[in-house]
């Protein structure tokens, strides 16, 4: 029942607050981890030895985050230990940034602004936003809140519940160290590959929750026929089901070609339905935001029958 509270109380605490807006320490990780790649990932970048060393790198940049998360995991007691969970649960959550950020983007598609809803969605994707057309910045801005709710929000309750706060810690630090490292580029493709490896091993169960969550919770049948018929055909296995399943709830057609800094990528089709809209953004909040509230129903519903069945059984 203490772990259903606390995910309670850190969704509340990230409605109410948000994110912090100074002092993130994922900003400070952020430098941290800039700091390792650049002493490490040096040219050439034969295969062998920048796999090796970007092995290390994962280790040196988390080791020792992670060991602080262990001692306050199993050293602090009370309320101490309470309040570290929620700080640490709350500061691995995004679904309030993750509303903010898709709401800027559909009031200005709904008011008509296409100028002021291209500037909001080139905060949130890598696409080159002044190229795309009202239709193209939705989709892009509900392909995003439909993946990040699975990265930054499902993912992370899932790894709070199974390994408490070095669990959500883990994932929290892997998947930034993959977005930071992630790349195919020739700097990237093998220093990067551990983290990004760790990543989707890490989300590859969460993903597939989230998928289902999102089947659920809008057109089931439909989602559930792009799930299995789409999601393969996507280069990312983890992005894959929850961004088919995401769009086969809302009855939508995401995907398709796309224009990013390095020109048009081609990228299949996911989903089925009606071009992307600002109301479209809207209804991949609110599936977000019903799939925590049913995550948190569960895992209430969960513990009081792990705690009230068995004693009845017992009984």
């Amino acid at each position: 029942m203490v772990m259903a509270g606390i995910c309670w109380a850190a969704v509340l605490v990230d409605g109410l607050l948000g994110e912090p807006r100074r002092w993130h320490p994922l900003v400070g990780f952020g430098a941290w981890v800039s700091a390792i790649e650049r002493r490490l990932n040096r040219a050439p970048h034969h295969k062998p030895e920048s796999l090796m060393r970007g092995a290390m790198g994962v280790l040196i940049a988390i080791g020792p985050i992670l060991l602080l998360a262990f001692v306050l995991q199993h050293w602090l007691s009370g309320w101490a230990w309470f309040f570290a969970q929620v700080l640490g649960l709350w500061l691995s959550l995004s679904l309030r940034g993750l509303t903010e950020h898709g709401k800027a983007v559909s009031d200005a598609l709904n008011a008509g602004d296409g100028d002021g809803a291209r500037l909001a969605v080139g905060k949130i994707v890598s696409r080159d936003a002044k190229s795309l057309s009202d239709e193209g910045v939705a989709a892009a801005a509900t392909e995003s809140v439909l993946e990040n709710g699975a990265d930054a929000v499902f993912s992370s309750l899932f790894w709070y519940l199974v390994g408490g706060l070095p669990g959500v810690v883990l994932h929290r630090l892997i998947n930034t160290l993959d977005a930071m490292w992630g790349y195919r580029s020739a700097r990237f493709l093998y220093f990067g590959r551990t983290a990004a490896r760790a990543d989707d091993v890490l989300n590859w169960l969460p993903a597939r929750l989230t998928a289902l969550t999102y089947a659920l919770l809008g057109h089931t049948r439909l989602a559930l026929r792009c799930w299995q018929r789409q999601a393969k055909t996507w280069d990312s296995p983890n992005a894959g089901p929850v961004m088919a399943a995401g769009a086969g709830a809302l009855a939508v057609r995401l995907g398709g070609p796309a224009p990013y800094p390095a020109g048009i990528r081609m990228r299949p089709v996911l989903g089925c339905g009606s071009e992307a809209s600002g109301q479209t953004v809207n209804q991949a909040i609110a599936l977000v935001q019903r799939g925590v509230g049913l995550w948190l129903l569960g895992v209430g519903v969960f513990v009081l029958v792990l705690r009230y069945g068995w004693v009845g059984a017992a009984v």
